[in-house]
């Protein structure tokens, strides 16, 4: 590009602004500036023409209206390469800019900050985001910058190239700007969505901010980020590390699936846990005692925990965190700690604890999407708690009391177990597992298995499934996952219903003296 000679720049960001405006001057780059912007660098001794005296025209509509004037966009836009272009704005005494320095109103903090509506709607830049398309558009001849992270970047190369950028930095800092301005107007759009509570409209689009660069992805040949999509809610995003090594890829869609998990728990009525392994369950319990849940949850596959991810819905102790580090852990996730139990974990120093402050609340709305060649999916969140009132017994044989209490409890589970899911509880603790089968008798078979490891490894001989109940994800197609259940030793089962074999599967438990229950609520989990 030519030699930068003026530049513009208004930001809501102030961070290391006054030091990039100075190195500006040093180079001889005249600066343009507005309201809150022009003030900070006329008030430190940087030389600064307000935009005023460029469009000839006072800032108005309470700042609404500033930058939108031909003055600005005919500089931006102006191609300096076109005789027409430099004609026309030789007649209308438009001037070059040639660098835009922007970042926009802050939006994103205002509804973290739970603002009202006027005032998140009165933090929408227009200005802004239309200076750094019309800069970006035209990036042969303007540079546009809108992270403050490349102010010394920027800085450096103008200094190596006599005043001027290069071809290749301008066309990467258009993309980041276009990309910028694309995550604002998605976190707008995702904002106003709930507001309305209209989730999936004609068009949809995901925006967000780093918030950590990651090595890699699921494996090592793919590349990741870990993004911030500004919602603000309770998890990961808002969380704390407070050791540990940085959390990877997989660290951080494991610790999601057992945080979503534990927050189906009521922290005011349970000690809840759940071991994670490759966004399964591997165990989850209740308990009277945080020390309790998560004994029992380790005692559902104590194999599989080993290198696992732990969500707790309460304050982690030092019984528990003496508990947890006996086996090898990769992250544990709660919603506070207690002094002891970070003095208990400090030793172990590559373990990652997270600390979110809350749970998150499973009832909230949402979106939850995946890409697909050439697009990608989107549905709302599962959210749907099954309760005593969405049930119906079909069965001869009604569900003792705490049997309905393990029911909903292994229903539950259910919802964050990969399809084709069977669940086994017994007492508020699952004792076995079957996640992720090609057809259900298989799920059944597998988890019936993992309570005979389960029980083998604590010296017992009868499988722990013995006396539990089971639940299923979706309906049974056929009686032979069932009649697997009932072989593994369950008394009772829910399950969604619906099947065109409902009959067939409802007298196979009247035969096996079982109580079954219908949801009419199924949880694929894919």
């Amino acid at each position: 590009m030519s030699k930068i000679k003026r530049a513009l720049i208004s930001v809501s960001d102030k961070n290391g602004i006054l030091d990039f405006a100075k190195d500006l001057i040093g180079l001889g780059i005249e600066i343009i500036s507005t309201g809150g912007t022009y003030s900070a660098l006329y008030n430190s001794g940087i030389k600064v023409k307000d935009i005023s005296s460029v469009t000839d025209f006072p800032e108005i509509l309470d700042g609404r209206v500033k930058t939108l004037h031909p003055n600005v966009h005919g500089g931006l836009l102006g191609k300096r390469n076109n005789d027409d272009h430099a004609k026309v704005m030789g007649e209308h005494g438009i001037q070059n800019i040639d660098l835009l320095v922007v970042n926009l109103y802050p939006f994103e903090e205002t509804i973290l900050k739970k603002s009202d509506y006027e005032t998140c709607i009165e933090n929408i830049d227009i200005g802004g985001p239309a200076m750094i398309r019309a800069a970006a558009k035209n990036h042969s001849h303007v540079g546009v910058v809108v992270d403050p992270d490349d102010y010394t970047f920027i800085i450096n190369e103008l200094k190596d190239g006599q005043g001027s950028l290069k071809k290749k930095t301008l066309k990467e800092l258009a993309l980041k700007a276009y990309a910028r301005t694309a995550a604002y107007d998605s976190t707008i759009a995702n904002w106003m969505s709930e507001e309305l509570d209209q989730p999936l409209g004609k068009f949809h689009s995901l925006g967000g901010v780093e918030q950590q660069n990651l090595r890699y992805g699921e494996n090592p040949h793919q590349k990741a980020k870990f993004y911030n999509d500004g919602s603000n809610r309770k998890g990961l995003i808002t969380s704390i590390q407070l050791q540990g090594k940085e959390l990877s890829y997989n660290n951080i869609n494991d610790t999601n699936a057992a945080f979503e998990l534990v927050s189906e728990f009521n922290p005011d009525e349970d000690f809840a846990a759940a071991i994670i392994k490759h966004a399964n369950p591997c165990g989850v319990a209740t308990g009277k005692t945080l020390l309790e849940a998560y004994s029992k949850a380790l005692r559902c596959d104590s194999v599989s925990a080993f290198g696992g991810i732990i969500a707790l819905n309460k304050k982690l102790d030092g019984a528990t965190a003496e508990k947890i580090s006996e086996i090898f852990t990769e992250v544990i996730i709660a919603p506070e700690i207690s002094e002891e139990a970070k003095a208990v974990l400090a030793n172990k120093k590559n373990l990652r604890v997270l600390i979110t402050g809350g749970l998150a609340d499973p009832n909230l709305p949402g979106v939850v999407m995946r890409s697909v060649s050439g697009g990608f999916l989107a549905q709302t969140k599962d959210n749907i708690i099954v309760d005593k009132n969405n049930l119906k017994v079909v069965s001869s044989r009604q569900p003792s009391e705490q049997e309905m209490q393990d029911l909903l409890f292994a229903f539950k589970v259910t919802k964050h177990v990969k399809s084709n899911a069977i669940v086994y509880v017994k007492d508020g603790a699952t004792v076995g597992i079957g996640a992720g089968q090609m057809n259900r008798l298989d799920s059944s078979r597998i988890a019936a298995r993992k309570s005979e490891d389960a029980a083998k490894a604590e010296g017992i001989e009868s499988p722990l499934a013995i006396g539990s109940v089971v639940a299923s994800d979706a309906f049974f197609p056929f009686a032979d996952g069932l009649m697997a259940a009932a072989d593994a030793g369950v008394t009772a089962i829910i399950q969604p219903g619906g099947s065109i074999r409902d009959d067939e599967v409802i007298k196979a438990a009247d035969d096996a003296n079982l109580a079954m229950i219908f949801t009419g609520i199924r949880h694929f989990n894919h």
